[in-house]
């Protein structure tokens, strides 16, 4: 099934009264690509990052992608990618946010341009 990942969860069970024996269940968990928020109040900074849909926006990931700064001034980098990563990601199935899709492009438009250069 595209977008999901299988992983294997230990669960205790017990086995009639003799103590608890481990079982092995699979858990399907659909894998996302969005944008972590992070820095101060009124600046803000978003790392792209690879995690499970279920968990919190700036919560636990499965991989960090790169990161998009929106006020950027100067010399300062406002979006970096591992796109060969995020191609990886994508080809497995997980699914981005409509803004990190917007990022993604982007991000691969600059990196041809940078490869025609």
């Amino acid at each position: 099934m595209p977008g999901l990942l299988k992983f294997a969860v230990a669960v205790s069970a017990s086995s009639g009264g003799h103590g608890f024996v481990q079982l092995k269940r699979l858990v399907y968990a659909m894998v996302t690509i969005r944008l972590a928020r992070t820095g101060a109040k009124k600046r803000p900074f978003y790392h792209i990052v690879v995690t499970d849909s279920r968990n919190p926006r700036d919560g636990r990931f499965i991989e960090r992608l790169g990161f998009f700064n929106p006020i950027a001034a100067g010399k300062e980098e406002p979006l970096r990618v591992d796109v060969e990563r995020a191609r990886h990601w994508l080809d497995k199935g997980a699914r981005p946010s409509e803004r990190a899709a917007q990022l993604l492009r982007k991000a691969e438009k600059q990196g041809a341009a940078e490869a025609a250069e």
